[in-house]
């Protein structure tokens, strides 16, 4: 059962609705996530406007796809990790790497894995991990830049994946072959 309302354009606040028609037009559906968001718009702008500059930090789509996806998996969303496994296909990034993040195995890719591994440890523990960690990330082939784009994206999903565990957002249609429960 829902907790929190899910908006549409007619039930929006008004200072929400620009946001969710841009939902409307960029996604061909107003996500049920964006529609709880809208219920308080500066959070439905923050969220969009993390997830743009997420998309235009330094890491590629299977990046991307790690950093989300090893946050969604630890925050167990229900929601989160059957919309993110379909931006994935739609990113065309290998189903190995989603299949590993969402059954929480290793990933074949020595960089992605420092990632993934990095990425758990800053979720974790806090944002307090140690220099043997960082160290690790940065013998990777990462860097400062890396570790600051791996909280942006945290801050992105910290906003979608406490929303949907509140809100118990019901998972899209879209979505639904991709469900997924720990």
């Amino acid at each position: 059962m829902t907790t929190l309302k899910i908006h549409d354009l007619e039930t929006a606040p008004e200072a929400s609705k620009p946001f969710l028609e841009k939902s409307q037009k960029t996604n061909g559906m107003i996500p049920g996530l964006h529609g709880v968001l809208a219920g308080a718009p500066g959070l439905l702008e923050g969220y969009q406007n993390l997830h743009k500059l997420f998309m235009d930090s330094s890491f590629d789509k299977d990046e991307l796809t790690v950093v989300w996806q090893t946050i969604n998996v630890e925050h167990e969303c229900h929601y989160c990790v059957p919309a993110h496994t379909a931006i994935a296909n739609m990113m065309k990034v290998d189903d190995s790497i989603t299949e590993s993040l969402r059954n929480e195995t290793p990933l074949e890719n020595s960089k992605l894995e420092a990632l993934r591994t990095f990425t758990l440890s800053m979720v974790r523990n806090r944002g307090n991990v140690s220099q043997q960690e960082l160290q690790a990330f940065y013998d990777a082939g990462y860097g400062e830049r890396q570790v600051l784009e791996v909280i942006l994206g945290l801050s992105q999903k910290v906003i979608s994946n406490y929303t949907n565990h509140i809100a118990n957002t019901p998972v899209d249609a879209p979505f639904e072959k991709f469900a997924w429960k720990k």
